[in-house]
C-alpha cells in the first residue's frame, strides 16, 4: 500500500507567449442568442508556489500513471498525425507568425487528440474567422458599399465589445444560392460578413433582422434574413476544413511550430500552432478508419453522508476515490487506483493510497487525472453526481486549484445546470461540465438513450448486459464501514473500483467507442456532442457540408419555443389489425428504409420544394405532386441536397456492410459495424429534422409529403398482395393482409409451413417492389409462426429468419419491461408467450395463469414478484399530488431516518390491505416491514390492477371468454396472514397464546409443544420441525453464499440491500421464516 499524503503535485504550468483567456459563457448552445454582450474575460487563477512540483516525480506511488514518453519531432522535417476527439476554441491575443493582426482578442481553435504512438496532443488553429451570409440590398451592391456597410456595423457594434478596434473585419461580395426552394441555375448577390469574435455573430445578426439604416445609400432601410448565423464556430471550422468529429488530422512538416515543454499552456505531451490553411483532414475512410490508443479514465466515488441524509457536498466528505485508467484496445486497465480517507487494507492487483486529509485526497486525485491525462472520461452517473459533487466539495474545502483537471493549465472547469430536450429522448435535467480537452461520456445517459430496460440502476444494467451483479451497499451503510478499521475501508474500497470496474465493462459490451466514434465521423459533429444534443445537431451538420459543395447557403430560420405548437400534419398509415392468434405462418415485407427512399425517389427536398402557387410555371413531366398536394421538381431538373446525403451515407453504409464482412481483425470488424449503424440511425433522422418544428431548418411540407408518401404505399401494397395471391390465381388461399404499421406489412398466405410462408413473401416483396420508383424497395425479412396479434403496435410471434429453426420470441407493446410492473406481470406474461407461441398451448397458458393467481390469491408466492419500484426524484414534501412510493417514504422517514429514501433513490413497495376504501398510496408499504410484521398483501389488488388488464389483452384473441381467468374455482380459496402486533391497529390489543403444533389447538395450562390429543405423536412432530429447520438452514445458506459470491468475499457479512434483486427478497423472507421455525423448535427444549 503507498501512502498519498506528502507527495509532490505537477506543476501548474509556466507562463508563455501565448495566453488563452476565458471563452464567454452561451457560445456552448447549439444555437446562439441574439444579442449577446461580451463579458470581460476573467483573469487566469495562479495557484501559489506551495502547489507547484516539478510533474513525474510522484515517486513509486504514480509510476504507472503517466502515458509512455513522447517522441522527438523536427517541425522542419517531421509531419505531426494524431487521431482528435475534441475540437473547441478559446478568446486569445493573436499569434504573432500564424495571424498577424492590429486585434487585442481573436478566437483560436484548439484541437486535442491522440498520435498512433500514444501521445496526447493539442493543436492551436489560428486565422479562422466566425462569418455569415445575408442578401445584398441590390444587384449592384459594390465593394465601395462592402466598406460602407462594415463601417456602419462598426459603429453599432463598438460600444459592445471594448477589446478590439473593429467588430467587421470586413463585408465581402459573394455569387450563391439559397437552400430554400427550387431556384433556377442563376446565382443572386450575398454579403459575406467576418466578425472579430465569435459572440459578435449573434449581435450582428440581430442587427440585420431588425432592421438597419443605410445612411451612405440615402438612409435606405435594410432588413435581411441571415444565413449561416447559427452555427457553433467550432463546427463552422471544422465544416470549412473538411474536419469530422474523431478523424485523423495531419499537420504537415513545417506547416507548424512545436512549443518547448517548459513553455506549454497545456498538459498534453506535444502542442503545435499552424495556421488553418494548413491542416490536412483524412477521410475516415481506409487506413484512417483506425482508431488512436487514447486513454479512458474511469471513476467512482463514495461520500459519507449524515445518518438520515443522501449526502451534500457543503456537509458530506468524500471517503474514496476509485480510478480505472484504460487504453483503447487493450484489456483490462493499466491503473487501477483507489485513493481513501483513513487507512485501507492492502487490494489485489489494485494501486492503494490513504489519505488523512480530504484535502489532500482531493488533490492527489488531481494529480493521477493530470498525470494520467485521459482522453475520455467515464462513469456511471458522473454527470450529476461523482464529477459537481468533486467539484463543488472542492468549493467546500477551499481548495481552488484542484477545479484545474481539464488540459489547459491554471484553466478552471465549468459548470453549469443544463436542460437536454429532445422529442427522440424527452427532457432531462443535468449538469453540464466543460472539462477543457476531455470528453465526458456517462454510461447511465447512454444507456437511457439506447436501451429500453425495466431499471436502469448500475447493478441491473450489469445484470442485463454482463450477466454479473454487484454488492449493493446503501449509502447509510457506508458510514458504518468508513468508521470501522482498515478492513471494512478495504470492504468499501472493493466495492468502489467494481462501481468503476463495471463502466468500462458496459463500455467495452456495447462497443459505445467505436459507435459513438463512427456516429461523429459520419455526422461530422465532435464526440461531446452526441450525448449533450439532440439529432438535430448532427443532422443540421451534414446539410451545411453538402449545401456547402452546391454553393448554397442554408437560411436561419425562426423556430417557434414550443415542440407541440405549429403546423400537424397526419403522420404514417397503421392498417386496422385483425386480431387474433394465427397458428400457420405470418410473413412479414418490411420497406428497406422506407422514409429515406421516400425522399430520394421523389427528389424531396428545400432546394426542390415549389412554392405555393408557382407549380403553374412549371411542365408537368417536370413535377411531383405529393398526395398532400405539395410540388418538387425531378431530378431531371435538379436533385435535391437531402436525396443527395441520404444515398451518400446509404452508400456508404452498404460498403461498410461489406468491409465488415470482408474484415478478419475484429478491432476494424467493430469498427466498420459501428460506422454501419451510426450511417443507418443518421439516415432515418433525416426526416424527423424536416419535421422538427422548433429545429435548426422546419420544413413540413417535406415531412408531410414523405408521410403522405407512405400512407399510400402501404395501401398500394395490400392491394397488389391480395389481388395477385389469391384462389382465382390458382394459389391454395386468399392472401389477407392482416396488418401494416408504417413501413411494413403482414400477410396471412393460408399455408402450412414457414419454408412455403418465406417463399411466398420474398416472391411478393419482388412483385410489389416493381410498381415504386428506385430506390424504393419492399423486402422479405422474417416469418411469425405463430403469431398473435392484439391490437394496433401490440403483437407477439415466433420469429423465424430460417426454415430450420426459429430465431426469438419477438414482442412489441407487451408488458414485459414497464419498469412500473412487478415482477410477477413480466414472468407471467413471458411465460404465458412462450407456452402459446414456442409450446403452441394456449390452453395449457390458460391453466397456468389459473395457477398462478390461485398461488397468489392463497399467499403462496415469492414477495419479491409483488414489488413495485418507482424513483422519487424529488423531496417527499414537494410533491403536489399524492403517490404511492413518496407516500411511503414519507412513512418511512417517521420510523427511522437513518434508513429512509432520500431523493434519487428507488422506493419498493407492496401493496398491503387496509381498511376497506383506502387509497392506493395509503396501502403502500416497505417489503421488508411488511414481511418481518406479517402484514397481509392486497392480493386482490394486484389481480384487478396489475395482472387483469395485460391478461386480458392476451388472450382475448384467443379465448372466447378471457375473463373466467378472472373467476371460478381458482379465485375462491383465499389465504390472509394474521399480522404482528407490531403492525398496529387492532392487533396491539391482541393477546398471544400457543397452539398445538400439530392441530393447532389453543394449549393448556403447562403444555409447550402439542395438546393432550397430539401426545402420541409428539416424536413424529419434533422430526418434522427438526427437518423444517435444516431445510430453512441450507435455503439460506445457499442464498447467503451466493450474495457473498457477489460480494467477492466468502468471509465478512452481506451488507447488500439491491431492492432490484430478487435475491435480496428471498433471503430476507427465509432469515425470517428460519427465526421462527427455530424459535418453534425451542419449545421442544423442556421435552
Amino acid at each position: 500500500m503507498n501512502s498519498g499524503a506528502g507527495v509532490k503535485r505537477p506543476a501548474e504550468g509556466h507562463p508563455g507567449q501565448y495566453v488563452p483567456r476565458k471563452r464567454p459563457p452561451g457560445d456552448d448552445d447549439d444555437f446562439v442568442e441574439e444579442d449577446f454582450e461580451l463579458e470581460p474575460p476573467e483573469e487566469e487563477e495562479e495557484f501559489g508556489p506551495d502547489m507547484e512540483v516539478d510533474e513525474g516525480s510522484l515517486g513509486e506511488a504514480g509510476k504507472n500513471w503517466p502515458r509512455p514518453a513522447a517522441p522527438e519531432l523536427n517541425p522542419a522535417t517531421d509531419k505531426l498525425v494524431f487521431q482528435q476527439l475534441e475540437v473547441d476554441y478559446t478568446l486569445a491575443a493573436p499569434h504573432a507568425t500564424y495571424y498577424p493582426t492590429d486585434l487585442r482578442e481573436v478566437p483560436v481553435v484548439r484541437m486535442y487528440g491522440v498520435t498512433e504512438g500514444g501521445s496526447s496532443v493539442s493543436a492551436f488553429v489560428h486565422g479562422f474567422e466566425p462569418y455569415f451570409y445575408v442578401e445584398a440590398p441590390s444587384p449592384s451592391f459594390s465593394p465601395d458599399d462592402c466598406q460602407a456597410l462594415a463601417g456602419e456595423l462598426n459603429a453599432e457594434l463598438g460600444p459592445k465589445d471594448k477589446k478590439n478596434p473593429r467588430q467587421v473585419l470586413r463585408v465581402e461580395l459573394a455569387r450563391k444560392q439559397t437552400m430554400m426552394f427550387y431556384q433556377p441555375a442563376k446565382d443572386r448577390l450575398f454579403l459575406k460578413i467576418v466578425l472579430a469574435t465569435p459572440n459578435l455573430v449573434s449581435t450582428c445578426r440581430g442587427l440585420f433582422e431588425r432592421g438597419l439604416c443605410l445612411r451612405w445609400l440615402n438612409n435606405q432601410y435594410f432588413r435581411s434574413t441571415t444565413y449561416e448565423s447559427n452555427v457553433l464556430y467550432a463546427l463552422r471550422f471544422m465544416i470549412d476544413c473538411s474536419v469530422v468529429g474523431g478523424n485523423w488530422v495531419e499537420l504537415p512538416a513545417g506547416s507548424y511550430t512545436l512549443v518547448p515543454a517548459q513553455s506549454h499552456q497545456t498538459h498534453c505531451q506535444l502542442e503545435a500552432h499552424l495556421h488553418y490553411s494548413r491542416l490536412i483532414s483524412h477521410a475516415p475512410e481506409g487506413e484512417w478508419a483506425k482508431m488512436a490508443p487514447f486513454r479512458i479514465l474511469s471513476v467512482d466515488i463514495e461520500c459519507q453522508g449524515r445518518k438520515g441524509h443522501f449526502p451534500e457536498p457543503d456537509k458530506d466528505p468524500v471517503i474514496q476515490i476509485a480510478s480505472l485508467v484504460t487504453e483503447f484496445g487493450q484489456k483490462g486497465p493499466t491503473v487501477r487506483n483507489i485513493m481513501t480517507l483513513k487507512s485501507c487494507a492492502p487490494i489485489t492487483g489494485a494501486e492503494v493510497m490513504s489519505f488523512e486529509d480530504e484535502r489532500e485526497l482531493l488533490l492527489r486525485w488531481r494529480d493521477l487525472v493530470l498525470e494520467a491525462d485521459p482522453d475520455i472520461i467515464i462513469g456511471y452517473n458522473i454527470v450529476n453526481f461523482d464529477l459537481p459533487y468533486l467539484l463543488n466539495r472542492a468549493d467546500t474545502l477551499k481548495i481552488p486549484q484542484f477545479w484545474t483537471w481539464g488540459r489547459i493549465r491554471n484553466r478552471r472547469c465549468k459548470m453549469r445546470d443544463a436542460r437536454f430536450s429532445s422529442k427522440a429522448y424527452g427532457t432531462h435535467d443535468f449538469k453540464e461540465i466543460a472539462i477543457d480537452g476531455r470528453v465526458q461520456f456517462d454510461l447511465l445517459q447512454a444507456i437511457q438513450r439506447d436501451h429500453k430496460l425495466s431499471s436502469y440502476s448500475l447493478n441491473s444494467v450489469s445484470a442485463h448486459f454482463l450477466g454479473e451483479q454487484k454488492e449493493d451497499v446503501h449509502h447509510s451503510d457506508i458510514s458504518k464501514l468508513q468508521d470501522g478499521n482498515a478492513e471494512s475501508r478495504r470492504r468499501l474500497a472493493i466495492y468502489c473500483l467494481k462501481d468503476a470496474y463495471l463502466p468500462q465493462r458496459l463500455v467495452d459490451k456495447l462497443m459505445y467507442m467505436y459507435n459513438y466514434i463512427e456516429m461523429a465521423r459520419v455526422t461530422g459533429v465532435p464526440m461531446s456532442y452526441l450525448l449533450s444534443r439532440g439529432q438535430s445537431i448532427k443532422v443540421f451538420s451534414q446539410i451545411l457540408r453538402k449545401s456547402r459543395t452546391k454553393n448554397l447557403l442554408v437560411p436561419n430560420m425562426k423556430r417557434g419555443g414550443d415542440p407541440n405548437e405549429g403546423v400537424a400534419y397526419e403522420g404514417a398509415t397503421v392498417l386496422e389489425p385483425k386480431a387474433g392468434y394465427y397458428d400457420k405462418p405470418v410473413a412479414t415485407l418490411d420497406f428497406a428504409s422506407l422514409y429515406p427512399s421516400i425522399m430520394m425517389a421523389h427528389n424531396l427536398c428545400y432546394t426542390t420544394l415549389v412554392p405555393k402557387g408557382q407549380e403553374k410555371h412549371f411542365p408537368k413531366e417536370h413535377l411531383t405532386i405529393s398526395p398532400n398536394g405539395d410540388a418538387f421538381v425531378k431530378s431531371s431538373l435538379a436533385t435535391g441536397v437531402l436525396p443527395e446525403i441520404l444515398q451518400e451515407l446509404l452508400g456508404a453504409r452498404k460498403r461498410a456492410r461489406k468491409d465488415m464482412g470482408e474484415a478478419t481483425d475484429p478491432f476494424l470488424k467493430a469498427v466498420y459495424n459501428g460506422r454501419q449503424l451510426a450511417l443507418k440511425v443518421s439516415a432515418n433522422s433525416v426526416y424527423g429534422f424536416t419535421g422538427a418544428t422548433v429545429g435548426a431548418l422546419p420544413c413540413l411540407e417535406i415531412s408531410s409529403s414523405v408521410t403522405s408518401f407512405g400512407r399510400e404505399m402501404i395501401m398500394e401494397t395490400r392491394k397488389r398482395v391480395m389481388e395477385r395471391y389469391c384462389k382465382a390465381n390458382g394459389y391454395s388461399h386468399d392472401a389477407d393482409v392482416i396488418y401494416g404499421d408504417t413501413d411494413s406489412v403482414m400477410v396471412y398466405f393460408g399455408v402450412e409451413d414457414t419454408a412455403t410462408a418465406m417463399q411466398l413473401g420474398l416472391e411478393a416483396a419482388e412483385e410489389v417492389s416493381k410498381a415504386f420508383i428506385k430506390p424504393i424497395k419492399l423486402e422479405f425479412e422474417k416469418v411469425y409462426n405463430p403469431y398473435l396479434l392484439i391490437s394496433k403496435k401490440r403483437y407477439a410471434g415466433l420469429l423465424w429468419t430460417k426454415p430450420e429453426k426459429w430465431d426469438k420470441i419477438d414482442t412489441k407493446g407487451i408488458e414485459t419491461v414497464r419498469r412500473d410492473n412487478c415482477l410477477l406481470v413480466r414472468n407471467v406474461v413471458t411465460t404465458c408467450l412462450e407456452k402459446i407461441l414456442v409450446e403452441r398451448a394456449p390452453g395449457e397458458a390458460a391453466e397456468y395463469v389459473k395457477g398462478v393467481i390461485s398461488d397468489l390469491l392463497m399467499n403462496k408466492l415469492d414477495l419479491s414478484l409483488l414489488v413495485i419500484s418507482k424513483g422519487l426524484t424529488q423531496d417527499a414534501d414537494e410533491y403536489e399530488n399524492k403517490a404511492a412510493h413518496v407516500e411511503l417514504a414519507k412513512k418511512m422517514k417517521k420510523r427511522d431516518p437513518a434508513t429512509a429514501p432520500t431523493v434519487g433513490d428507488r422506493v419498493p413497495y407492496v401493496i398491503v390491505k387496509a381498511a376497506k376504501g383506502a387509497k392506493a398510496y395509503e396501502k403502500a408499504e416497505d417489503p421488508i416491514y411488511a414481511l418481518r410484521n406479517n402484514l397481509p398483501i392486497d392480493c386482490q389488488h394486484y389481480l384487478d390492477h396489475h395482472l387483469a388488464q395485460p391478461l386480458m389483452r392476451l388472450f382475448e384473441p384467443i379465448l372466447k371468454n378471457p375473463k373466467e381467468l378472472l373467476t371460478g374455482a381458482h379465485t375462491r380459496s383465499i389465504t390472509v396472514t394474521t399480522p404482528s402486533a407490531a403492525s398496529g391497529g387492532i392487533m396491539k390489543f391482541a393477546q398471544k397464546r400457543l397452539t398445538c403444533l400439530g392441530c393447532r389447538a389453543m394449549l393448556g395450562a403447562g403444555e409447550t409443544t402439542v395438546c393432550k390429543h397430539c401426545k402420541e405423536k409428539e416424536g413424529e412432530i419434533y422430526q418434522r420441525c427438526v427437518l423444517g429447520v435444516n431445510d430453512l438452514e441450507a435455503q439460506f445458506s445457499a442464498l447467503w453464499t451466493q450474495c457473498q459470491r457477489c460480494q467477492g468475499s466468502l468471509h465478512q457479512d452481506v451488507l447488500c440491500r439491491s431492492r432490484d434483486c430478487p435475491i435480496f427478497y428471498r433471503r430476507m423472507k427465509v432469515q425470517k421464516e428460519l427465526g421462527e421455525a427455530q424459535t418453534t423448535l425451542q419449545r421442544f427444549d423442556e421435552w
